[in-house]
C-alpha cells in the first residue's frame, strides 16, 4: 500500500501522482493539496457545491466501475493518501497519468480526458441510459484571486464553454461526455475583497478560459487522432 505521507503543494501543476488498488490492480491517483484558506466550487460527488476545501483527489478507476458507494470509496482513498479536512473527490476511467496542464496569467488548469462516450448535452428523448464505454473529462482550475460565490459559479460556466470550444475545434462533434466534472479553486476572500465576475470577457474569466481550452485541447487531441486511425481510445 502507498505511504500515507502527503506532500502538499499550492501549485496545481505540481499535483502528486500516487496510486490505489481496485479490482486487484494498481491505478493512478492525482492529488492536489493546497491546504486551508481555499474555497472551491465543484460538481463532484464528494465535496461538491461551494465551500472551504483543502484538497482535490482525481482517482482513476477500472472501466465498468460498478461500486454503489463512490462517496465512501473516495473518502477511503483520501484517508489512505493522508488527506484530512474537507476536500473534493473526482473519479474517471480515463488516464490520470496522461493529464494535461496549462497556465495563463496565473490561472492554472489540469485536465484528464476520456472521450469514448461523448455527445451533445441536449438530445431529444435521451436520459437515464448508462454509458457502456469509459469517458469523463475532469477539469480542475486554480485561480490566484478570491471570487464571490456568483463568480465561482460563473467560472464553472466559463470552464465548460472553453472545454466545448476545444472539442468543437478538434472536430469531436460533441459538447462533452455524460460524466464530466469541474472544480474551481480560489483563495478565500479577505474581508469583502473578491472578484465579482469570471465570465469569458472578464480579466480572470478570460485567463481561465484560455487555460482550460489549451489543457482540454491537448488532452483530447491525441485521443481523437487515435480514434480516427482505428485505435481504441478511452
Amino acid at each position: 500500500m502507498p505511504s500515507r505521507t502527503l506532500l502538499t503543494s499550492t501549485s496545481l501543476a505540481h499535483a502528486a501522482l500516487r496510486s490505489h488498488v481496485e479490482g486487484g490492480r494498481e491505478w493512478p491517483l492525482l492529488v492536489w493539496a493546497p491546504g486551508p484558506g481555499v474555497r472551491m466550487v465543484s460538481s463532484a460527488v464528494l465535496g461538491g457545491g461551494i465551500g472551504a476545501r483543502e484538497w482535490v483527489l482525481n482517482a482513476q478507476v477500472p472501466p465498468g466501475y460498478d461500486r454503489r458507494d463512490p462517496v465512501a470509496h473516495l473518502r477511503d482513498l483520501a484517508s489512505d493518501a493522508g488527506l484530512t479536512g474537507p476536500g473534493v473527490g473526482l473519479m474517471t476511467a480515463a488516464s490520470v497519468t496522461d493529464r494535461r496542464h496549462a497556465e495563463d496569467g496565473g490561472v492554472q488548469a489540469v485536465v484528464t480526458a476520456g472521450i469514448g462516450v461523448r455527445g451533445w448535452a441536449a438530445v431529444p428523448g435521451s436520459g437515464g441510459v448508462a454509458a457502456q464505454r469509459p469517458g469523463t473529462i475532469n477539469i480542475v482550475v486554480s485561480l490566484p484571486v478570491a471570487l464571490t460565490d456568483a463568480a465561482l459559479v460563473n467560472a464553472v460556466a466559463t470552464a465548460t464553454e472553453a472545454k466545448t470550444q476545444a472539442l468543437v475545434e478538434l472536430g469531436a462533434d460533441a459538447s462533452g461526455t455524460p460524466t464530466d466534472a469541474v472544480c474551481v479553486a480560489a483563495p478565500a476572500p479577505a474581508g469583502t475583497e473578491a472578484e465579482p465576475f469570471a465570465g469569458p470577457r472578464s480579466l480572470w474569466g478570460a485567463r481561465l478560459a484560455r487555460a482550460v481550452y489549451r489543457a482540454t485541447r491537448e488532452a483530447c487531441e491525441g485521443l481523437l487522432a487515435a480514434e480516427r486511425s482505428g485505435t481504441p481510445v478511452a
